[in-house]
């Protein structure tokens, strides 16, 4: 037991980065009625950006990481668990959930991740860009698409400051998402 809990306390003390999450918006005006149902697919992401790691671009465009945080998950799975809660929060379609769960959707939301990196230069700022699709569920047609884009200045480099700094854009990213998602439906 004793070399059990000390295995235990390294793990703990080991300087692991800290691990932050987004929130998903929880108010949003009023909407429409429910209409579709929609399944929400796993964003994609070019490797930079898909891992659990902070990215931070320099002004030259190399990446680098944040050595004092990451993301609670990699950062598609996470963004994906977000967006199917904004969704379910703004209470405008029938029903959400991912491919896989079991369900029939009527539409799917197809995104990529463009951008979610910490801008570094005269200000940090962070930035989000998702090229987001509606496809029809029967026919593979693409219904609609659009290109959303935040930013949010940081107080300052450290991970808490990004973090926080990547949830006020991301919550407008993900309003605007849900807002415009729905109104095509």
């Amino acid at each position: 037991m004793a070399a059990v809990a000390f295995a235990l306390a390294g793990c703990v003390s080991s300087g692991a980065p800290q691990a932050y999450d987004l929130t998903a918006p929880q108010s949003f005006a009023r909407g429409g009625g429910q209409r579709g149902q929609l399944l929400v697919v796993e964003p994609k992401a070019i490797a930079s950006l898909d891992t659990e790691r902070i990215a931070v671009r320099n002004p030259a465009g190399a990446f680098s990481y944040l050595t004092d945080g990451a993301w609670a998950d990699r950062l598609p799975k996470l963004l994906q668990a977000r967006m199917i809660q904004a969704f379910e929060n703004a209470n405008r379609l029938r029903s959400v959930g991912r491919p896989g769960d079991r369900l029939t959707g009527d539409y799917q939301l197809i995104s990529d991740i463009r951008s979610f990196e910490v801008v570094t230069g005269g200000s940090t700022e962070v930035v989000i860009d998702m090229a987001v699709r509606i496809v029809n569920e029967r026919t593979g047609r693409i219904l609609a698409g659009q290109v959303f884009r935040a930013r949010a200045n940081a107080s300052g480099t450290t991970a808490p400051a990004v973090s926080a700094a990547f949830n006020e854009a991301a919550q407008q990213a993900l309003r605007d998402i849900v807002v415009w998602t729905a109104g095509q439906i």
